[in-house]
């Protein structure tokens, strides 16, 4: 998942919330390179006997590491890097506005009132999820393709970024690109909501057992790591249902084949799969997160420091 900046993170110099769509959607791609791997792992777990039952199909991908290497072999080594080009353009588009609308909501004081940054968060992150939408559907669709024998979920054909959007576009329409959307905006507001509350507590309590130095990176990645407990616990369900909205394949008309939307698909995997389908992926997803949201805060907060000493240069 990808969270709005933490309020109370080391960021203490201010740019325009123009500037700060720019960082942010910078930021967020450079972390998202160091990540991806376990973002292709997340989607095949994810996919992995889908609408059937436990212990009636065959798992290609058996936990994080014998995935990994189970995607080497079918891949290459930059199989573990599939849609890393849709990857990177969700995440700038994303990002920049999500940053760019929480700035804008420091910037105004919103985030002052009682439960204003959680709520500006969530808002800010919902509104990036919708606009980068189609560029998830990309990720998603370019990163569970693999060879027939460890292929799960359906199988897009598309070859680039570029002519997937195209494919994508020409065959459904603009509503097409955005086909899958109603399960990617709960997903992102309920882990921003999740992360935006707990990630400062959690850094604090981390500062307060002095574990390492005050001002260590390791003290924001051990805070990460602890908050997002919380965030893959309250979002993993609503991932999976993302991934699968969607993967699925589509009729003539656009409308998906296996999934009506959130709710009936919710259901499907319930009746089909049993509740605890809805935390495939918890692992690969856990890892990731915590070292995404440190690496882009990091990010973020430098480039932020770099932009505030070039602007105040020989003042």
């Amino acid at each position: 998942m990808e969270t709005p900046p933490v309020a109370s993170g080391a960021v203490s110099v201010s740019v325009s919330p123009a500037m700060d769509l720019v960082l942010g959607a910078s930021a967020c791609c450079l972390a998202c390179v160091f990540t991806n791997p376990l973002e292709v792992v997340k989607t095949r777990l994810q996919l992995q006997g889908e609408l059937q039952a436990r212990g009636t199909y065959a798992r290609p991908y058996r936990g994080i590491l014998q995935a990994v290497g189970t995607v080497v072999r079918a891949d290459g080594l930059w199989g573990l890097q599939k849609g890393l080009g849709a990857a990177l353009l969700y995440q700038g588009v994303m990002n920049g506005v999500r940053f760019y609308c929480y700035s804008l909501a420091l910037e105004v004081g919103f985030t002052h009132y009682h439960g204003g940054t959680v709520a500006a968060g969530a808002l800010a992150g919902a509104l990036g999820a919708f606009v980068g939408s189609p560029a998830y559907l990309v990720k998603t669709q370019l990163q569970a393709k693999t060879k027939a024998p460890l292929a799960v979920g359906h199988q897009h054909q598309h070859k680039t970024v570029l002519s997937a959007l195209e494919t994508i576009w020409r065959q459904q329409g603009i509503s097409g690109l955005w086909r899958g959307v109603s399960g990617a905006v709960p997903r992102v507001m309920v882990g921003s909501a999740a992360q935006l509350a707990t990630f400062a507590s959690a850094k604090t309590w981390v500062q307060d057992h002095q574990w390492f130095q005050k001002d260590s990176w390791l003290v924001a990645l051990a805070g990460g790591m602890i908050s997002s407990v919380a965030v893959v616990t309250v979002m993993t369900p609503f991932d999976v249902v993302s991934t699968r909205l969607y993967n699925q394949p589509v009729d003539p008309a656009g409308r998906g084949q296996l999934y009506r939307g959130v709710g009936d698909c919710l259901v499907k995997i319930i009746q089909a799969e049993g509740p605890q389908a809805l935390y495939k992926g918890l692992g690969p997803s856990y890892l990731r997160l915590g070292p995404h949201t440190v690496l882009s805060l990091l990010f973020w907060d430098e480039l932020r420091k770099l932009i505030y000493r070039f602007q105040h240069q020989g003042a």
